[in-house]
């Protein structure tokens, strides 16, 4: 061990020798962990068990910030319990059911008490010395109930604490602050304030009625038992979009990042440059990575479900319960349970049969394309030195067709997969069985989804008698718009040449604005 982290561990662990509770540092030293990795994990993790820290650094071996010294920033918030916190959920959900979502969905039902700080990991535990210390003084004097008063305007739904309770929790806020500032040697901004817990924030003014009718149902007269939580989140992720991985994606390349269903990934929006349509780039929480993903494995999250909980301080005027350690499991440490994903439902036989009595359009996404299962280097891996074809895999299509411009053009404009092409001979297959009748055929002139369209009309035994429309305007042009790559897409002459039945005589509906033609340009004059 070196001298600087002897120096340091023996700092931390005298000041926790006289303590009843054992310390959580002297078993991770035991392993060989160095001190600062050990306590940059027990902070990470809430200091709750070895077992978590340990798990933390094994997965964390990897992470290119292991030994940089970045400290977690922390928030106290006054948390509602009981039957008080389930109407406050059922509202979350109603509200975003209805009304879609807001920015209080971001974040569980709270009052905010001070904003976020930044602790040094070696300081974490005097913070829950702060927090009990706080409440203890304050734990005779604190309201046995919360008066809560809705509040409407524009953009903003909540409710605001009157005055009397309101001074007692400000001055609880403030001794945290006070205690946080001796013992940690942390600067915290007490919120000093109208406390308010709010309700929905940055809505549409439409429904703001909405709102408040599901606002007026939450039931106030019911007594509350209220927690003070001392939450944390990685600084460094603060403005990022936040992603929960669905499935298990193994990586194909080196700069790729693996995924396992249940991490979160953090990504930048303004930092997507250099990733490939349906992909994107972003560190994964549980290792500390960073990479590439399928963006399709992943789904939106709000930013609070990778903070972590620490310690909580719950006031009773029947029994001091003083500070104690959060015994509740992972998947809920934002104080909200999570409902299970809903998942797409097919359409029954009679539904498909009601729609083909009137006209409808039918929007089809095209098949599982290849370069979002083989990666950004797909066409490395089935071409040759010298720009031949060759099948290395049986997920990879028997042929491409010709391209005057050669191979290289598929980088850029990849094929189906062999899965893609099974795919859209499905859903044609379906829309047969359907009894649906197709009168006419649109397509990007994307090649995965002119394939899309080519399989779905020799299921549906029309390819030779309806031709393919290719209208370049319904192509996702914003992203290359944006991006720095060159898009060669293939010509009608090209595509008939290939065996797909498009239309000669078509011309594009949309393509004659003068941002069209501006990407026009952009793409190489290809249409």
């Amino acid at each position: 061990m070196a001298a600087g982290e002897t120096q340091l561990y023996a700092k931390v662990f005298n000041k926790l020798r006289g303590r009843s509770v054992p310390s959580l540092l002297e078993p991770l030293l035991g392993m060989g962990f160095p001190a600062h990795t050990a306590l940059k994990a027990l902070a990470a993790t809430g200091r709750k068990t070895v077992e978590e820290a340990s798990d933390w650094l094994h997965s964390h071996c990897n992470d290119p910030s292991l030994n940089d010294p970045i400290p977690q920033e922390y928030a106290l918030f006054l948390c509602p319990t009981g039957s008080l916190l389930e109407k406050l959920q059922e509202f979350w959900r109603e509200s975003k059911r209805q009304c879609a979502k807001n920015r209080a969905h971001e974040v569980f039902p709270h009052i905010t008490l001070c904003d976020f700080f930044t602790c040094e990991d070696q300081k974490v535990e005097c913070l829950y010395e702060a927090l009990k210390r706080a409440g203890d003084r304050v734990l005779g004097t604190f309201p046995a109930a919360v008066p809560l008063v809705l509040h409407s305007s524009i953009s903003y739904l909540g409710f605001f604490v009157s005055d009397g309770p309101a001074d007692i929790i400000r001055e609880f806020a403030v001794m945290f602050a006070s205690e946080a500032s001796s013992l940690a040697d942390c600067t915290v901004k007490p919120c000093t304030k109208q406390l308010h817990l709010t309700l929905a924030h940055k809505f549409y003014p439409h429904h703001q009625r909405t709102l408040e009718q599901l606002a007026r149902a939450i039931p106030l007269g019911h007594s509350c038992q209220w927690t003070a939580a001392l939450y944390s989140r990685d600084m460094r992720f603060v403005h990022y979009q936040t992603l929960r991985v669905l499935y298990q994606y193994n990586p194909q390349n080196v700069d790729e990042l693996m995924l396992s269903p249940g991490d979160h990934v953090f990504v930048d929006p303004t930092q997507q440059e250099e990733a490939s349509e349906g992909w994107v780039i972003g560190t994964s929480q549980w290792t500390g990575c960073r990479g590439f993903l399928p963006e399709n494995y992943t789904e939106r999250v709000s930013e609070c479900d990778t903070w972590v909980k620490h310690r909580t301080y719950t006031f009773s005027l029947a029994a001091d319960l003083s500070s104690r350690k959060d015994g509740e499991a992972s998947g809920r440490r934002n104080g909200e349970p999570h409902p299970p994903p809903t998942s797409w439902s097919v359409c029954s036989l009679q539904s498909l049969q009601a729609t083909a009595a009137r006209k409808s359009i039918l929007v089809v996404r095209h098949g599982e394309r290849l370069d979002q299962i083989f990666g950004k280097s797909w066409l490395q891996q089935c071409s040759t030195l010298d720009g031949r074809y060759y099948r290395p895999d049986l997920n990879f299509p028997r042929s491409l067709p010709r391209r005057s411009c050669g191979i290289k053009d598929f980088e850029n404009d990849p094929p189906l997969s062999s899965c893609g092409i099974f795919q859209s001979r499905m859903a044609g297959e379906a829309l047969l069985d359907s009894g649906i009748s197709v009168t006419c055929v649109f397509t990007s002139p994307a090649l995965r989804c002119v394939q899309t369209a080519k399989h779905i009309l020799e299921e549906l035994k029309l390819e030779k008698k309806i031709k393919i429309r290719v209208e370049p305007g319904i192509f996702e042009w914003t992203k290359w718009e944006a991006g720095k790559n060159t898009l060669t897409l293939m010509t009608l002459e090209e595509l008939k040449e290939a065996n797909f039945n498009v239309s000669m005589d078509y011309r594009s509906l949309l393509w004659g604005c003068a941002s069209a033609k501006k990407i026009k340009r952009k793409a190489n004059g290809s249409w």
